[in-house]
């Protein structure tokens, strides 16, 4: 297994969201050169997004290019300029319930921006595309563990199906254009300047301020919650060991990663409260629209080619959230 090599220069598209700033940290402490791109929407608080790019910028091997992934210019730019051998599609519009309201965004920055990518690669002959998929893509199905060898062909959200578009527009381009591809199948990542819009996130800070907590399908779900740091060490491994060539003559491959552990929604609010000391006051709400029941990674391939799983706690990741949080909004 190849580790990340400094002979390259990586990309990151979503450079200043939560993924791609602990990826790119993570890579620059080891000496990498990475090139942050990233359009700074205001999807979620940019403040928190500027505060982690000020982190990165710290790296003199960094160095961050403002652009929309829907913009063919800017990607062609970044490109041309650069010319990474890496390249980490992370830029997304994230965000199930968002899809439902704002449809625009998601074919925009997920398909336009995912096809730019695609288009970059092909022509700057990149060693190897790493992309984001999303556990989404699985959307109601009740066999579990979800196995990448699943049938995904019912999403129950737009955002699943954009996910779900990029893996079928991901292999075309590996099979015409010899440009290797794998996706990645996050699992409900949580950490440290994570995302507001997260439940986890919104939980702490209704908690501390003494509001109630929106508890959807009455507490009946479970999520497979994966840390943060399992996530960038799962994204290490692969980064330079692109897939070989499959019967059909693509060099291709999809990963689930997750902590292999669904936890019932209910005992992670629990551990959350005994993280923050406080009890939560509780409303309960049926299932919302585009909501999944549960997800449960198999993670058997990425064991079998990496030798890797995630494994952080819940009451380990949580505590760690918390106490950056404690510390970054000053609440004490």
């Amino acid at each position: 297994m190849n580790k990340p090599s400094k002979e390259y220069t990586y990309l990151i598209t979503g450079g200043a969201g939560f993924i791609g700033f602990f990826l790119s940290k993570s890579l620059l402490e080891k000496g990498m050169r990475v090139i942050g791109f990233d359009n700074m929407n205001d999807y979620y608080d940019v403040t928190l997004k500027e505060d982690r790019l000020a982190i990165l910028k710290q790296f003199e091997n960094y160095t961050f290019v403002k652009g929309d992934l829907a913009s063919k210019e800017d990607v062609e730019n970044v490109f041309q300029t650069y010319k990474p051998q890496i390249v980490v599609n992370l830029g997304a519009q994230a965000g199930v319930r968002y899809s439902i309201d704002n449809p625009d965004a998601y074919i925009q920055s997920n398909l336009v921006g995912f096809a730019n990518i695609l288009e970059g690669c092909r022509h700057y002959e990149v060693k190897h595309l790493v992309y984001a998929s999303s556990s989404s893509v699985y959307g109601g199905n009740e066999k579990v563990p979800f196995s990448t060898e699943d049938k995904v062909d019912n999403p129950v959200s737009l955002y699943a199906a954009t996910k779900k578009s990029n893996e079928l527009m991901a292999y075309s381009y590996s099979k015409l254009y010899q440009i290797p591809a794998t996706g990645l199948r996050f699992f409900t990542v949580y950490g440290p300047f994570g995302r507001p819009d997260m439940a986890y996130f919104k939980f702490t800070k209704k908690i501390l301020a003494g509001e109630p907590i929106q508890i959807y399908n009455n507490g009946d779900m479970y999520r497979d919650f994966t840390y943060i740091d399992d996530i960038v060490e799962g994204v290490e491994n692969i980064l330079c060991n692109p897939p070989k060539e499959d019967a059909k003559g693509a060099r291709y491959k999809v990963y689930n990663i997750g902590n292999n552990k669904p936890e019932k929604l209910m005992d992670y609010i629990a551990t959350l409260e005994e993280c923050l000391g406080v009890e939560a006051k509780k409303e309960y709400y049926p299932m919302q629209p585009g909501d999944v029941y549960q997800t449960y990674a198999d993670v058997s391939d990425l064991m079998n080619d990496y030798g890797f799983k995630p494994d952080t706690t819940i009451k380990a990741g949580l505590s760690r959230f918390v106490e950056w949080y404690r510390e970054y909004y000053n609440v004490h």
